[in-house]
């Protein structure tokens, strides 16, 4: 078991409650949302020396600006600020964060079985895309380890094979209910239609890992590289989580969002199914996960926690200083939503998270009916492409810590990518904007 120390263990502790806090808020019993962030907040706070430095950096920027906007909007324009519930932002979004990540006890460590037998050429780079693509729509940035460990064991891996993990992963961000970036923006806006966001999303994705493999075969000899081969039995879990997330959400719990359903659920069918195996060893591996791996989101949890204080301050002080009136747009059609997507994408390639651009956006907004779903749609594309680009993505920078490979290099291989991906993205949102117009 990996050494941690008693404060990380604190944090781990910590994070569960918040979590634990968080359902308890859903069954309306009592109001834990302040609980809900304290906990998180202090759980970053003994975190903030173990997150890497550039994440670091990023994140204490981001915390000392949206700090600072609720003070010059408090006493510079003379605002009405609500400083307890000043570090509420995203903190729902981290706790959906945490739930998912209990979706890695469900079944045995190390996921043995998934891999069948073995594949090379296009059609191995494909393999690994999908395998990537289809599990990492639950099983988040571990999929990006369990299928590289696996095709690592053959060799270093090569660039096509990282350029698959990155992508694979990245693309599932324009659809898939249980990432991260559809917790942000069903957060930011809450009458978004998924139906539609999914039948856009989707193929959009497919074409990533059409495009994927087409670019690789022609940019390098594939013959000799390993590809992921995924057996069937592997995709029944993200299908039924799938199935389940829809059958609370349309049936026995409808004034729940999608993001409040994945937070308990997620956590409820990973404790039951190792149950089967009796209390103390789902105790057991409860633990463990607490101890080690909830420390281990150091990162993610903190720079969601900060961005969340960010947009509360600068829409703060917007609204002080401009006017509860005042927006960027107008109207947020499709010239609007263009640009605000090629600002976003183009930040994260300055090293951005998309979440700050998106964040940032989201607040100089003031979205009506269908805009929330097109705002969405720039939202999740921008971020699908921002990490799969952007350097410092989580994504990226998990690549280098785990295999050695530079996100900057990384940026330059999907600089074509990026770019096609983008019109791919902008004739989209021209189609969806027309489409809710309709």
């Amino acid at each position: 078991m990996q050494e941690t120390t008693s404060r990380q263990r604190l944090a781990g502790v910590l994070i569960l409650l918040g979590l634990m806090a968080q359902v308890v808020g859903f069954t309306g019993w009592m109001a834990t949302i302040h609980a809900v962030s304290y906990l998180l907040w202090a759980a970053a706070f003994l975190l903030w020396r173990d997150i890497p430095r550039r994440s670091r950096i990023q994140a204490g920027v981001l915390i000392a600006l949206g700090a600072s906007m609720l003070l010059v909007a408090r006493f510079v324009y003379g605002a009405e600020v609500d400083w307890p519930a000043m570090l509420q932002g995203n903190a729902f979004v981290v706790a959906m964060l945490v739930g998912v990540s209990f979706i890695s006890l469900i079944g045995k460590q190390g996921n043995k079985g998934t891999a069948g037998q073995r594949v090379t050429g296009a059609g191995g780079v494909l393999r690994t895309w999908l395998g990537v693509h289809f599990l990492g729509t639950i099983l988040n940035l571990s999929t990006v380890f369990m299928v590289g460990d696996k095709l690592a064991r053959r060799g270093p891996l090569t660039s096509p094979q990282l350029l698959a993990l990155n992508r694979g992963l990245s693309s599932a961000a324009l659809w898939s209910p249980f990432f991260a970036s559809m917790g942000v923006v069903l957060s930011l806006a809450p009458e978004v239609e998924y139906t539609q966001i999914a039948l856009v999303g989707f193929p959009l994705a497919m074409l990533s890992g059409l495009l994927t493999t087409l670019e690789l075969r022609r940019r390098f000899d594939l013959r000799e590289v390993d590809g992921f081969s995924l057996a069937p039995r592997s995709l029944l879990m993200p299908v039924g989580m799938a199935a389940l997330v829809m059958l609370f959400h349309f049936w026995l719990t409808p004034s729940l969002t999608i993001v409040s359903i994945i937070t308990f659920l997620l956590p409820g069918v990973a404790v039951l199914s190792n149950l089967r195996n009796g209390p103390l060893f789902t105790l057991r591996r409860v633990r463990q996960h607490t101890l080690i791996r909830l420390p281990a989101m150091r990162g993610e949890i903190s720079l969601f926690l900060a961005a969340g204080l960010l947009t509360l301050g600068l829409s703060t002080l917007v609204s002080a200083a401009a006017g509860t009136d005042w927006t960027l747009f107008a109207h947020f059609g499709t010239p609007e939503a263009m640009i605000s997507f090629a600002a976003i994408a183009l930040s994260a390639l300055a090293g951005l998270h998309p979440i700050i651009g998106v964040s940032v956006l989201a607040s100089v907004l003031n979205l009506r009916g269908g805009e929330q779903t097109l705002f969405a749609f720039v939202a999740l594309g921008s971020w699908a492409v921002g990490t799969s680009v952007g350097p410092l993505s989580g994504i990226n920078l998990s690549l280098q810590g785990r295999y050695g490979v530079s996100g900057y290099r990384m940026m330059r291989h999907n600089l074509l990518y990026a770019a096609v991906m983008s019109a791919l993205i902008l004739v989209a949102i021209a189609f969806l904007a027309t489409w809710m117009n309709a």
